[in-house]
């Protein structure tokens, strides 16, 4: 089983380089002094930012990080670091 588990630690450490990546490459959701009035501007942007790349780099996270979790815990309950 020793193959196995290079070939799933090798995973996931390209998994957590991506993870690490693509959440750098976010923007922040800070929108500045002008959220302290409660005014919400309504833009085309704004409506449509699943569509945009932005909408493509929060899902490409939330699949990453499930993956990211559900490597974790195979990882750990397996008992690979007795081999």
């Amino acid at each position: 089983m020793k193959p196995l588990y290079i070939v799933l630690v090798v995973i996931y450490c390209i998994i957590c380089l991506a993870l690490i990546v693509i959440t750098l490459m976010q923007e922040g959701k800070n929108a500045g002094l002008g959220s302290l009035s409660g005014a919400t501007t309504d833009t085309y942007w704004s409506r449509n930012k699943g569509r945009s790349a932005e909408g493509k780099l929060k899902l490409a996270t939330r699949i990453l990080a499930t993956l990211f979790i559900i490597l974790s815990i195979v990882l750990a309950l397996k008992g690979w670091h007795t081999v």
